[in-house]
């Protein structure tokens, strides 16, 4: 029976109804109660033989109803009153669509199983960095991120002295992987890809290491090429390409390489940017091993010159360094840094007291604002890089290497801006899986979760 409002409780007598007795003959209130009290009624408004009984729901007796439900009146209830005959209505427990708890009122056997979307994990083991990334996909193009991991577990330390993994670093990459595998066999992931860069690529123990990391973790972990893991990082970061922009380098400043790759955009952008490359190195140099040779803990600034000179042979030894031709420099170039110096500079010139994500991903940096975060660190003692928040002990001896990988792409790029992305393999990883699983397609299990089918 559908649920009738107070005012609509009392249903109007018949026309054809008797006339009222003579006022002097009707009992007074008191009376009633009397009344109504002695027989054991529920307190109604009594109306002639067409009334519908109606009790407050708030009310654990019948006697005394009317004087609670004028209490409450006065209180400002507007609770409406229920008819006995109307069953009370049932809610189901909450279900959860867009991150918020909805209640469904549906009756059980009529409500449909909603589509949950598909889980799918991207693992990068670096030279310096142990990331992880669990996200579902939402919006075309997009994804939501449900758990992420980071831990800095330096494993190319000594790696350019002695061509191999030491076991001091292989012991603490092995123990942030623990984690990872803990928090991917908690979740039911669609789609994972683990992959493994520069360190153990370089290493004469890297496939060792691969199988002691498959025994003791249960990760099966993917070394990757240079040429993918510059497409990765391209493929992660795309959408921070200015869309107005001729031509674009993107560079990765990692712990034991550098990736760059060179975009000519004159064409007009298109969804995979990664047609756009028209050239790309990976420099046989990082934040780890540029520190490990040149030191960097005290650097003066004939030693972060001499940084710097290195990184520039390494860069002309690039054949295909100068594809853009006048596009570089010209208002319509920029370039994109993806890798934890760009963040640490966006960071410091933010002045945050805590490195936050949310205001560095896409912070755009004049050249005149890199050249005066990049004098400030070089002037800063050991100490007092290791007193900033965005830097801390674990980056205090590599931020000046890292600066000095991004002077020198800087002069053989020159650009009146550079955009700082903190995002890189692990987006590309997830965006290329998400792509072949066509989960933004029209009637793709994104799209049915998304509308709650």
């Amino acid at each position: 029976m559908r649920q009738q409002p107070a005012q609509e409780a009392i249903v109007a007598a018949p026309r054809e109804a008797a006339a009222p007795p003579p006022k002097h003959e009707l009992p007074t209130k008191r009376q009633k109660r009397r009344r109504r009290k002695a027989s054991g009624a529920p307190a109604t408004a009594v109306a002639g033989p067409d009334t519908v009984d109606a009790l407050d729901p708030l009310t654990d007796d019948a006697g005394g109803g009317g004087r609670k439900r004028r209490r409450r009146r006065r209180a400002g209830s507007k609770r409406p009153a229920v008819t006995e005959a109307a069953s009370t209505p049932t809610v189901d427990a909450p279900s959860w669509r867009n991150g918020a708890a909805v209640a469904d009122t549906a009756p059980a056997p009529a409500a449909q199983e909603r589509v949950r979307p598909p889980v799918y994990a991207a693992l990068d083991l670096g030279t310096n960095n142990c990331r992880l990334l669990v996200a579902v996909p939402t919006r075309p193009g997009q994804f939501r991120v449900i758990d992420a991991f980071s831990r800095i577990v330096r494993l190319g330390e000594g790696l350019s002295r002695t061509g191999r993994l030491g076991q001091p670093a292989m012991d603490r990459a092995i123990a942030a992987l623990t984690v990872c595998s803990q928090k991917l066999a908690a979740r039911s992931v669609a789609g994972a890809r683990l992959i493994a860069t520069e360190a153990c690529r370089a290493a004469a123990n890297g496939d060792e290491f691969i199988e002691r990391v498959k025994r003791e973790t249960g990760l099966e972990l993917e070394i990757v090429s240079r040429e993918t893991e510059a497409r990765l990082a391209v493929s992660g970061c795309g959408s921070l390409v200015d869309r107005s922009a001729k031509g674009a380098v993107l560079f990765d400043i990692g712990g034991g390489s550098s990736e760059i790759a060179l975009l000519d955009l004159s064409s007009g952008p298109t969804r995979r940017l990664s047609n756009h490359i028209v050239a790309w190195t990976s420099l046989p140099v990082g934040v780890v091993s540029l520190a490990e040779r040149h030191g960097g803990r005290d650097v003066t600034p004939a030693l972060f010159q001499c940084m710097v000179d290195e990184v520039i042979g390494e860069i002309d030894r690039f054949e295909g360094r100068s594809r853009l031709g006048a596009i570089v420099g010209t208002e319509r170039f920029h370039l994109l840094g993806t890798s934890g110096t760009v963040t640490t500079l966006a960071g410091v010139h933010l002045g945050l007291e805590r490195y936050d994500r949310r205001q560095v991903d896409g912070l755009w940096l004049t050249d005149e604002e890199v050249d005066r975060l990049v004098a400030t660190l070089c002037s800063w003692t050991f100490e007092e890089r290791v007193a900033n928040p965005c830097i801390g002990s674990d980056r205090a001896d590599l931020v000046l290497a890292g600066c000095a990988i991004l002077e020198a792409i800087r002069k053989v790029w020159p650009a009146r801006a550079l955009r700082v992305a903190d995002r890189g393999l692990r987006e590309g990883l997830l965006t290329e899986m998400m792509v072949a699983d066509g989960v933004w397609r029209r009637g793709g299990a994104g799209e049915r979760a998304r509308r709650g089918a």
